[in-house]
């Protein structure tokens, strides 16, 4: 396995943070730093999406583009799944609970009242993800970015300057129109545009490619961290002040100018790439700092989609646990606990089965 780097450790950071994030209520939910700032976790783990894709196509740049293609599409499958399997325990962990403490309002929590009561339509629209749980709905957006991959990687190989302004002609057209999709049965939108949201996670892909970050001189990268910095400390005081702009005075189109998340509003982009550019070189004093914690969240980061997949079912767990004992804080205790630990085993069981099948892998070469 690799060592702890910066890409996994926030990465690891934002899943840790999605977890609290993801209880309502909980008390450390309002420390966290989606409180100090205009962007939140989310959107720290699809830019950080955007540079695991980079890995990944230079891993396949000798490859003939076939494998590139196969390889991504297979990983937009994978998430697709992994999608379908999480949502069906989430509904049997909330028919569960409803059960048992004789509650059926819980069957209304997270959006998922159409399951119970117009299950054919709610069934079908699980499947094309134009139906989605509450608190389970950036997985939708990763399996649409993800399945997006090949193309990125057949634009990247050819056209590579072509790549970006393409993308962000998508993203400012998206503001502009307000461009979506729509959920079925229960009528509305995706709560994260993917056509918005594609330009952050094409800027992770293509700021860590030959012509992104690297390439860039010192004094260019010195002047960037110190602006970057600024924009951190603004975002902040807007975010503590409770400053936002009153949608009925501004002009239009509107998503340009308030602070949305859905559209990814450009407030909301500029400081999550401001707190990219401020905080990601933090991660090796951190590492010397603190080797252990590094190592953890640096984990947790290599096996991203299982300890996703874990944390979004704890956080449940954790929602239906708060309720029962009505919230206290002994018990958001024992939650963060158990939760944090919880995702750390599944990380590391994870790593633990590649080792077995690398070992295996191995005597079979060997006989």
């Amino acid at each position: 396995m690799r060592g702890p780097n910066a890409v996994d450790f926030w990465r690891g950071f934002a899943l840790a943070t999605i977890y609290v994030n993801h209880i309502p209520g909980i008390f450390l939910e309002r420390y966290s730093f989606r409180h100090y700032s205009l962007s939140d976790a989310a959107e720290l783990f699809v830019f950080l999406a955007g540079v695991s894709l980079r890995y990944v196509c230079n891993s396949l740049a000798r490859e003939p583009l076939s494998a590139a293609v196969y390889r991504l599409a297979g990983r937009a499958l994978t998430i697709y799944f992994a999608q379908l399997v999480i949502t069906s325990l989430a509904i049997a962990m909330l028919a569960g609970a409803a059960k048992t403490l004789n509650q059926p309002y819980i069957l209304q929590w997270t959006n998922a009242s159409a399951v119970f009561d117009d299950p054919i339509d709610a069934h079908i629209g699980l499947a094309l993800l134009r139906y989605q749980l509450g608190f389970f709905d950036i997985l939708p957006l990763y399996v649409v970015l993800m399945a997006a991959g090949p193309t990125m990687a057949i634009i990247d190989r050819y056209a590579p300057r072509a790549l970006l302004p393409l993308s962000f002609a998508l993203y400012v057209y998206t503001l502009v129109t307000g461009l979506n999709l729509h959920t079925w049965p229960v009528e509305g939108e995706w709560y994260f545009s993917p056509f918005a949201w594609q330009f952050i996670f094409v800027l992770g892909f293509v700021l860590s490619g030959p012509r992104g970050w690297s390439s860039w001189s010192p004094r260019v990268k010195r002047s960037l961290f110190w602006l970057a910095g600024a924009q951190v400390v603004l975002g902040a005081g807007l975010a503590l002040a409770g400053v936002a702009p009153d949608p009925a005075s501004l002009p239009s189109p509107k998503l340009f100018f308030v602070f949305d998340k859905t559209y990814l509003s450009p407030a909301r982009l500029l400081h999550a790439l401001a707190l990219a550019c401020f905080f990601i070189p933090a991660f090796k004093p951190i590492q010397g700092l603190a080797p252990r914690l590094a190592s953890y969240l640096a984990m947790l980061g290599r096996n991203s989609l299982n300890v996703f997949c874990a944390a979004s079912l704890l956080s449940l767990l954790g929602q239906i646990v708060r309720y029962a004992f009505s919230g206290r804080i002994e018990i958001d205790v024992v939650m963060i606990v158990v939760g944090w630990s919880s995702m750390g085993l599944v990380a590391w069981l994870s790593e633990w089965r590649k080792r077995l099948a690398v070992a295996r892998a191995a005597r079979e070469a060997a006989t």
